[in-house]
């Protein structure tokens, strides 16, 4: 049995924990008051009734979150059905659709008369049907953009700003210039695989029932009485016996082993002895903030209620600004209720004063060539003095990969999920640590 910290609370800490402590002794530390990282449901009082608002991790699907699926089995939680629709409203021009359906793409009537629209329509087609292409024959161009090849295959401007680019922007909180240089190959990949490309055979999405928070306590029951919040850890240092934790009152700790559950910059700033390539490989993975306002203020979504969707993009002049993203969460949380709660990324401006509920800063993941290329590295660092590295970073940017990330690093020490994984038997087939 070894003994073993695991920084940071998010899904890949957490993840690390519930499956290292089958067999060995783990410690959480968390630097703020509660744990859940991205998992942050909300308590609202409003009108006299009481609701649980997500505001960071909302939705999962049935298709490209095998590993999450599996740990919310294994811990007996339950997964309730939602809808996952997209609308773009376009604020200097007034345009607007939400791609749900046919009466939803038309919310907007006139666009039934206008020729630009209906070739839009031809070039997400089109789009969609050259990607898939790409993708089933291999036939990537190494280290090639998405924005060079929508220039390549003479896409139109209209429809990298009103679809390919907002969908983009809104899935990794990034801007419209940084998804133009977004990595094609990562980009299809990901599309494909949540069948984005496919006007039918969509995945179907979820939520928890009552709030993501939900799934917590059940995760944390096997170590919660081995978790410190508050932990104010000052660095790490890797000795030939294992790890040392110091903190910022002086005290210090010592295990056999650490994983860095926490965001790359973080991991590299708690290092007191980092390596030539913890320092290359982590920094080439940096981390942005994101503005979120939890309100009840709809002039943040379309127009027309026809066009109210479960992502709604705000389209403005600034293509250098981060993603303006208002999630609807009556939708996807299945709420009922006469106010409309909406999550909004990056517009706090915009949003009512008197309607604010609450505000937060999250952080996420920047990609672009350089990041992906190192996560193909991330063997040379992980593993390696004791040290080990979880998080969402290490794959796509969410839920799914901070479990996969952990269930990666959960193997070295001989522990698994109770289920078959993306056709594996994740018992016996990797090396163990002793």
């Amino acid at each position: 049995m070894k003994n073993i910290a695991i920084i940071g609370s998010g899904i890949s800490g957490l993840t690390a924990a519930y499956l290292l402590s089958k067999k060995h002794q783990v410690t959480v530390f968390e630097k703020n008051t509660v744990i859940g990282g991205h998992t942050a449901t909300v308590d609202v009082n409003i009108g006299q009734q009481d609701y649980a608002i997500d505001t960071g991790f909302i939705v999962f699907n049935n298709k490209t979150y095998p590993n999450f699926l599996a740990l919310l089995n294994e811990i007996g939680v339950e997964k309730q059905p939602t809808e996952m629709s997209f609308s773009v409203h376009n604020c200097q021009t007034g345009l607007e659709y939400n791609g749900h359906n046919l009466d939803t793409l038309f919310a907007q009537r006139r666009n039934i008369f206008r020729p630009k629209f209906w070739l839009l329509i031809r070039e997400i087609l089109r789009f969609n049907k050259l990607c898939k292409q790409i993708y089933q024959l291999n036939k990537f161009k190494k280290e090639m953009t998405l924005g060079e090849f929508l220039t390549a295959h003479g896409f139109s401007s209209f429809f990298s700003e009103h679809y390919i680019l907002p969908m983009g922007a809104a899935i990794w909180s990034s801007s419209l210039v940084e998804m133009e240089a977004f990595e094609f190959q990562f980009f299809v990949k990901f599309f494909y695989n949540h069948g984005l490309l496919n006007i039918q055979d969509r995945p179907q999405w979820y939520v928890i029932p009552g709030g993501s928070r939900n799934y917590l306590a059940p995760l944390c029951q096997r170590f919660d009485k081995n978790i410190q919040v508050n932990a104010d850890i000052n660095s790490i240092q890797r000795k030939q016996a294992g790890v040392v934790i110091r903190f910022n009152d002086g005290s210090e700790q010592h295990f056999d082993d650490v994983v860095l559950a926490c965001h790359s910059d973080q991991a590299l700033a708690l290092l007191a002895d980092a390596s030539e390539e913890e320092e290359k490989l982590l920094s080439a993975m940096p981390y942005k903030a994101n503005s979120v306002v939890l309100h009840t203020d709809t002039s943040l979504l379309p127009k027309r209620k026809k066009a109210w969707a479960s992502w709604n993009y705000q389209l403005g002049t600034n293509r250098q600004a981060s993603a303006s993203v208002t999630y609807n969460m009556n939708i996807l949380q299945g709420l009922n209720s006469e106010h409309t709660f909406c999550v909004t990324l990056n517009q706090k401006q915009a949003v009512a004063q008197d309607k604010i509920l609450r505000e937060f800063t999250y952080h996420h993941p920047v990609f672009s060539l350089q990041s992906i290329e190192a996560q193909k590295q991330r063997h040379l660092i992980c593993g390696q003095r004791h040290t080990h590295f979880a998080g969402a970073y290490w794959h796509n940017g969410f839920h799914e990969d901070g479990v996969k990330s952990a269930i990666e690093v959960a193997k070295r020490f001989g522990c698994f999920l109770n289920k078959v994984i993306d056709g594996e038997a994740n018992a016996k087939a990797s090396s163990k640590v002793a």
